[in-house]
C-alpha cells in the first residue's frame, strides 16, 4: 500500500486525467532563452518520465512589450511554434501533460517598452511603464489570447494565465497600482474586467477541451492590495468566466516579505488556500514551501486544495513523485530552498541549475552513467565536495572508500544546519546518510588519514575543504576573548553579552542569526513567523500583511555588532534574492550593522575601531567576545604530502578553492569530477 493516498489518486477532468495530484510548478529557468530545444525538451520529459502529473512551463511572453527582459521567450510565431512542438512532443512520449504559462510582465518588464494600467514604476525595476489606453488594453488581451491558441498548436494540453505575483493582470486588480478612472479602473468590478476578458477570449479561442488554469493571488503582501472578499469574488468570476483550476499565487515580487526561502516555515500558506477551499467548486492549487511528499500528502488531507504545486524540488530530483510512489521517499534528494543556483542565478540573468543536484537544467551535458570497470577509490573529507563525489561515483560503479576525520559526516554543513532558519540542512544530510548505506559506501569516520591508508586504491580525492581565515589585529594575542566562527558552533566557549563579528559574510550573518536565536526558530513556529514578518489574514488586512510592523524580535538580551571592511551595504553580497531577507531579520534582533570598518586595536576593554580610508571617527566598541569570520583557507597539507608520490589525485571543493562556504561549487566539483573518472 502506498504512504500517500491523497496524492496518488486520479483526478478527472473529463477531457484530461491527471494520474496524480502534484504539479511541477512553473520557473524560469533559461532554457527556453538559450535555444538549444533539445535541451529544453529533455528537461521537461525528465520529469514526466517521473511520474509528475502535469508540467507547468516557465513565463512565455505573449508579446515584446510584456516579456520579462529583452530575448525572453515568446509565443507568437510560427517558429514559436515549431520549437515548443520539440518540447510537447517529448512530453507526450513519456507519458505526461504540459501546460505553457503565459506571463504578461506589465511593469515588472525589465525593458523601456514595459506597459501597466497606470504609469508607476515598480522598485524593482528601472523603467516607467507606459499607460495603457483602450487600443493597448485590447491588444494585450488580443495577443495573450493568440499566445493560447499557438500553444494548443504546438500541442500543449494547456495553459496557465499568470495573475499573480505583482505581474500585469494582478496590477489591474490593485488600487496600488491602478489609478485609472475610467472603465478599467475605479471600483473593483471595472478592475477585474482585465482577468476576466483574457479568460474569455482564450476560451473562444481554443474551445472547451484545452485546459485552462489561472493563477490567482490568493495573498498580495503589499499594502493595498487585495481585501479576502476581493479575492473570492474574483475566484468565482474566473471559474464562471471558463477556468478548469485555479492555481495559488503567493506574494508579489516587490512585498518584502520571504515567501519561498528556506528560512520560510514549510507549507507557510496552505491556510490562504484552505480559506479559498470550497468557495469555487473548481480544483485548487496549493505552492510554496511544499517540498516532501509528506507535506504533500497533509496538505491534501487537511483539505487545503485538491493539488499541490512544487518547483524546486523538481530541480532537486527529477524521480520525486516516482520515489514517492514506490515508497522511497528517503532516496529523494532534498530541496533545501537555498535559491542558491536557481533564483539567484535568473536574476543574474544565469542559467538555473541547483545546488544539490548540478544536474538540472544540464541533464544533456551532465551524464552519470554506469562504468564498464569499476575503480576503487579513496575520497577523503565527507564534506558536500566528497559526499556528492562519493554518492555518484558509486551511483556509476565505482568501488567507494570515504574518510572523515569527525565523528559525523556533513564538514561545514554541521554548521549550517545549526542556524535559525537552516534547519532544511538536516534533512539534506539525513539523504546523505541514507545514500551512503545504500550505495555500500565505506564510510571511516574518526580517522585522520595518512599515506599509508591510500596506497591501494586507483585513485584518491582530496575533498579535505577549509580551514576558518586567521587575522592579527595589534593586542589580539593580550586578551582570551577572539575565537573563531567554529569555535562558536563548537558550544565550547562562553559567548558574552556584548559580541563584535568581524567579517559580514555569509558566515557573519550565520553567526549573527546564531548567537541572537531565540528558543524556537520562526521557520519552526509559523505563528511566531507571521509574527515577526507582520503577515496576517487577509480578511482582517488588505493583503495580508500588516502596514506597520516594527515588531523587534527579542530573543536576546545579547548585543551584537557585524562588521566589516568594505565601505558598501553590509551583505550587498550575499544572495541576490535572499541578502535582503537576512539583512532585515538581523534588523529585527537589533544587530548594528557597520561598514567600512577599521580593525585598530584589541585591548581588555573591547575593539578600537576607526571608519574609512581617513581612519576618522575612531571608538572603542566596548565588547567582551569577538567572533572572526574572515573568511577561510583551503586544507591542502595532504595535498602536498601526496605531490611528491605516485599516488593518482585530485582536489576538489573547498580544498581546491576556498569560496566562503560555497556548497553549491563544492557539490558541482563533486558531481563533475565523479562524471568524468
Amino acid at each position: 500500500m502506498n504512504t500517500y493516498p491523497n496524492i496518488f489518486k486520479k483526478l478527472d477532468l473529463g477531457f484530461i486525467e491527471l494520474k496524480n495530484r502534484i504539479i511541477m510548478g512553473s520557473m524560469h529557468t533559461g532554457l527556453e532563452e538559450i535555444g538549444d530545444w533539445k535541451r529544453i525538451s529533455e528537461f521537461y520529459a525528465s520529469r514526466a518520465r517521473g511520474q509528475v502529473a502535469l508540467i507547468i512551463t516557465g513565463g512565455i511572453g505573449p508579446n515584446k512589450e510584456g516579456s520579462v527582459l529583452p530575448g525572453a521567450s515568446m509565443m507568437m510565431t510560427d517558429d514559436d511554434v515549431k520549437n515548443h512542438m520539440i518540447s510537447t512532443k517529448a512530453v507526450h512520449e513519456e507519458g505526461g501533460k504540459i501546460v505553457m504559462q503565459i506571463l504578461h510582465a506589465g511593469r515588472y518588464a525589465y525593458n523601456d517598452k514595459a506597459v501597466a494600467p497606470s504609469p508607476i514604476k515598480a522598485p524593482i525595476s528601472p523603467f516607467t511603464p507606459r499607460e495603457l489606453d483602450e487600443e493597448g488594453i485590447e491588444k494585450q488581451i488580443s495577443d495573450i489570447a493568440q499566445s493560447a491558441f499557438l500553444a494548443k498548436c504546438a500541442g500543449y494540453d494547456g495553459v496557465e494565465i499568470m495573475g499573480s505575483e505583482g505581474y500585469l493582470i494582478n496590477q489591474f486588480l490593485v488600487n496600488h497600482t491602478n489609478k485609472r478612472k475610467d472603465s478599467w479602473g475605479g471600483s473593483y468590478k471595472n478592475r477585474i474586467r482585465f482577468p476576466l476578458e483574457i479568460v474569455k477570449r482564450i476560451r473562444e479561442k481554443v474551445g472547451k477541451n484545452f485546459l485552462l488554469i489561472y493563477r490567482l493571488s490568493v495573498i498580495d503582501l503589499i499594502p493595498n492590495g487585495s481585501s479576502w472578499e476581493e479575492v473570492i469574488l474574483l475566484a468565482k468570476e474566473i471559474e464562471k468566466a471558463g477556468v478548469n483550476i485555479l492555481n495559488s499565487g503567493i506574494g508579489w515580487h516587490e512585498a518584502r516579505i520571504p515567501t519561498i526561502a528556506t528560512s520560510v516555515p514549510k507549507r507557510a500558506f496552505s491556510w490562504v488556500t484552505k480559506k479559498l477551499y470550497g468557495n469555487v467548486s473548481i480544483p485548487i492549487i496549493a505552492s510554496n514551501r511544499i517540498n516532501s511528499p509528506k507535506i504533500a500528502e497533509d496538505v491534501l488531507s487537511d483539505k487545503c486544495a485538491d493539488l499541490v504545486s512544487l518547483a524546486r524540488p523538481f530541480l532537486a530530483d527529477s524521480e520525486f513523485v516516482r520515489k514517492a510512489f514506490e515508497n522511497k521517499a528517503n532516496e529523494i534528494v532534498p530541496c533545501i530552498a537555498c535559491n542558491q543556483a536557481c533564483l539567484d542565478h535568473t536574476f543574474s540573468m544565469k542559467l538555473t541549475s541547483c545546488l544539490v543536484n548540478p544536474r538540472a537544467c544540464r541533464e544533456t551535458e551532465l551524464n552519470y552513467e554506469k562504468v564498464i570497470k569499476s575503480k576503487k577509490i579513496a575520497v577523503v573529507g565527507a564534506g558536500p565536495a566528497g559526499i556528492s563525489f562519493s554518492i555518484t561515483a558509486a551511483q556509476r560503479g565505482h568501488l567507494i572508500s570515504l574518510f572523515e576525520e569527525n565523528s559525523e559526516i556533513g564538514g561545514q554543513l554541521n554548521f549550517a544546519k545549526m542556524i535559525p532558519g537552516k534547519e532544511e540542512f538536516y534533512g539534506l544530510l539525513n539523504y546523505y546518510e541514507n545514500e551512503i548505506k545504500r550505495l555500500k559506501i565505506n564510510l571511516i569516520t574518526d580517522h585522520k588519514v595518512e599515506m599509508a591508508d591510500l596506497i591501494n586504491f586507483d585513485e584518491v580525492i582530496i575533498a579535505t575543504g577549509v580551514v576558518p581565515r586567521k587575522i592579527d589585529i595589534q593586542g589580539q594575542a593580550k586578551v582570551n576573548f577572539v575565537y573563531n566562527y567554529q569555535d562558536v558552533f563548537s558550544d565550547k566557549i562562553t559567548i558574552g553579552n556584548r559580541i563584535a563579528i568581524i567579517g559580514a559574510g555569509g558566515i557573519g550573518f550565520d553567526i549573527a542569526e546564531y548567537i541572537s536565536r531565540s528558543d524556537i526558530s520562526p521557520t519552526l513556529d509559523i505563528n511566531k513567523w507571521m509574527k515577526i514578518w507582520g503577515v496576517t489574514d487577509p480578511e482582517i488586512e488588505r493583503g495580508g500583511v500588516i502596514q506597520k510592523n516594527d515588531l523587534i524580535e527579542n530573543g536576546s538580551s545579547k548585543e551584537i555588532f557585524l562588521l566589516q571592511r568594505k565601505n558598501e551595504k553590509v551583505g550587498k553580497r550575499l544572495g541576490k534574492t535572499t541578502g535582503w531577507i537576512h539583512r532585515k531579520s538581523l534588523e529585527k534582533k537589533n544587530v548594528k550593522m557597520l561598514a567600512g570598518v577599521n580593525y585598530e586595536k584589541i585591548t581588555p576593554e573591547g575593539l578600537l575601531i576607526s571608519f574609512g580610508e581617513e581612519k576618522r571617527n575612531i571608538k572603542m566598541l566596548k565588547v567582551d567576545t569577538i567572533i572572526v569570520c574572515a573568511g577561510q583557507t583551503s586544507e591542502i597539507s595532504l595535498a602536498e604530502a601526496l605531490s611528491p608520490s605516485n599516488i593518482n589525485y585530485h582536489i576538489i571543493g573547498g580544498a581546491k578553492k576556498a569560496n566562503e562556504l560555497d556548497a553549491k561549487s563544492a557539490i558541482d566539483n563533486g558531481c563533475r569530477l565523479a562524471a568524468q573518472l
